[in-house]
C-alpha cells in the first residue's frame, strides 16, 4: 500500500490521491498536521531523510515560510530545518509519496508512477 503524506485541505494532495486511486493503487492518506499532533512526525521525518535531503523536504515557496521571521530562515542546517518543520508541518513540500522503496517529494502528480 502506498502512503501519501500531505494536508487534508491541499489541492495537490487530493489530486495525487485521486490519480493514484484511479490507476488502481491502494493509497493511505496521512495528514501531516494530525501526525504532528500525535507525535509521529519525528519518526516520519527521519524515514523521509533516509531517501531525500532535508532541503528537498522544505518548501521555501510556502506562505508559512514567508511568514517566518528572517532569524528563523537564515543559516539553516538540517537540525534547524527539522525543528521548523516539526513546529510548522505545512513547511513540508507536498505531496510526499512513500512507495516503500522510494519517497517522492512534491513532484508533479503526472510524473508519478501510475
Amino acid at each position: 500500500m502506498l502512503k501519501l503524506y500531505g494536508l487534508s485541505n491541499c489541492d495537490r494532495c487530493r489530486r495525487a490521491r485521486r490519480r493514484l486511486e484511479a490507476s488502481g493503487q491502494e493509497v493511505e492518506m496521512i495528514d501531516l498536521r494530525r501526525l504532528a499532533d500525535q507525535d509521529g512526525l519525528e519518526e516520519t521525518l527521519q524515514h523521509f531523510l533516509g531517501f531525500v535531503d532535508w532541503s528537498t523536504l522544505l518548501n521555501r515557496r510556502s506562505t508559512t515560510w514567508r511568514q517566518l521571521d528572517d532569524a528563523e530562515r537564515d543559516a539553516l542546517d538540517q537540525t534547524r530545518a527539522m525543528t521548523l518543520i516539526k513546529a510548522h508541518p505545512s513547511l513540508i513540500q507536498r505531496p510526499v509519496l512513500d512507495t516503500g522503496t522510494e519517497v517522492l517529494v512534491g513532484k508533479a502528480v503526472d510524473d508519478w508512477p501510475a
